[in-house]
């Protein structure tokens, strides 16, 4: 499985049921063919940077999600069929860099902290060396 991101943005004038109603739809789309949802973020009402279809304004959605390739054609074919999308997107991560910047967006839009690596001072192994020093000599 790939990983995919998808970006798409929704008419202002929809009520919240409505819009409720196409993001669920689209996730709908991507689980019945085969792909694995792993976070949406809703990013709300924002000013669009130029007017689209008359619209200033727009509501973002972000989904990440793993899929094969063939569900992206699926998928592309529904946001094109909807008039309630202004615009949309899909990005795919292909390499191992490009995948863990996926995962660490991820982590972020679930809140989870990234890993950090730790390495060990100097002031906390010198003390146990000189300890070790002492006792020999």
């Amino acid at each position: 499985m790939k990983f995919y991101e998808t970006m798409f943005i929704l008419k202002p004038t929809l009520v919240e049921v409505e819009i409720k109603a196409r993001l669920d739809f689209f996730k709908e789309v991507i689980i019945k063919n085969g792909g694995e949802i792993e976070t949406c973020l809703d990013m709300g009402m924002r000013n669009l940077a130029y007017e689209i279809k008359k619209n200033k304004r727009g509501y973002y959605f972000v989904i990440y999600f793993k899929a094969q390739p063939s569900l992206i054609l699926e998928l592309e074919r529904n946001y094109r069929i909807n008039e309630e999308i202004l615009r949309f997107i899909v990005i795919k991560y292909e390499s191992k860099k490009e995948q863990s910047a996926w995962q660490s967006l991820v982590n972020k839009a679930n809140n989870k902290p990234e890993p950090k690596p730790t390495k060990a001072k100097k002031e906390d192994v010198a003390p146990e060396a000189k300890e070790q020093a002492q006792t020999e000599a």
